[in-house]
């Protein structure tokens, strides 16, 4: 009886071991990153472009200042009216991160879609 309870005890502190040894920093991380574009999507989900404009793309590099916005740095694009659209949406806007680094530069993917 007492082998098994033995066993048992060192069964149940290598599962525990396991158990804390995941990645919880970089999973939070992820979803942070991921946070942050789902915010960016619902800021220019509303937008006045009709099917003429699907297809159009752009890169928008920016960063956070120590307000949690958005402040655009540049937009890459060849549509001007993407890009003032972007920078109109975009520059400014507070986002809710729960960590984040003052002056880190992000890039992000906008495309229009029907």
């Amino acid at each position: 009886m007492k082998k098994v309870s033995l066993v048992l005890v060192a069964a149940l502190l290598l599962s525990t071991g396991s158990i804390f040894a995941n990645d919880s920093k970089k999973d939070a991380k992820a979803n942070k990153t991921e946070n942050l574009s789902q915010q960016i999507t619902k800021i220019l989900n509303s937008n006045s472009f009709d099917e003429k404009h699907n297809g159009y793309e752009a890169q928008v590099l920016f960063m956070l200042n120590s307000d949690q916005e958005i402040v655009v740095l540049s937009v890459d694009t060849d549509q001007e009216d993407l890009e003032g659209f972007i920078k109109s949406r975009l520059n400014y806007q507070e986002v809710d991160l729960n960590n984040f680094e003052e002056g880190k530069k992000y890039t992000v993917s906008v495309r229009i879609a029907s």
